[in-house]
């Protein structure tokens, strides 16, 4: 099994089983989101800390993760990056578009959080 999916109340966890994030995995990957996404959810966390690799492909599939979310006037949140996947994030200058935590009860606050920011203004 590559992921683990986690259905919570006003997220959904994904961890990623496999050490590479690649070519092999990352389609997979975006299918579920797809799917999740279809089922009306718009917060994901996806959990990395599995994770030693990852490639273009793995990128890509964060980049459809953090658009679903979007677009569905939700929050994606990153989080359980190591150092290899961490640097390949900030040298691609996604550091500055996605939201990133260093725990996942991080990013279940950052998801809570930008929630209420929503329901305040009515969104």
């Amino acid at each position: 099994m590559e992921f683990k999916i986690e259905k919570l109340e006003k997220y959904t966890l994904i961890q990623v089983l496999e050490e590479k994030l690649d070519t092999n995995v990352a389609p997979s990957l975006k299918s579920e989101l797809v799917l999740i996404s279809g089922k009306g959810e718009k917060n994901i966390i996806l959990d990395l800390s599995n994770c030693r690799y990852c490639d273009s492909s793995g990128l890509s599939a964060i980049l459809v993760a953090n658009r679903l979310c979007k677009n569905a006037n939700g929050t994606f949140v990153l989080t359980g990056l190591n150092d290899a996947v961490d640097r390949l994030i900030t040298i691609s200058q996604l550091d500055t578009v996605l939201n990133i935590a260093y725990s996942t009860e991080e990013a279940v606050d950052i998801v809570n959080t930008e929630e209420e920011g929503r329901e305040k203004n009515g969104k």
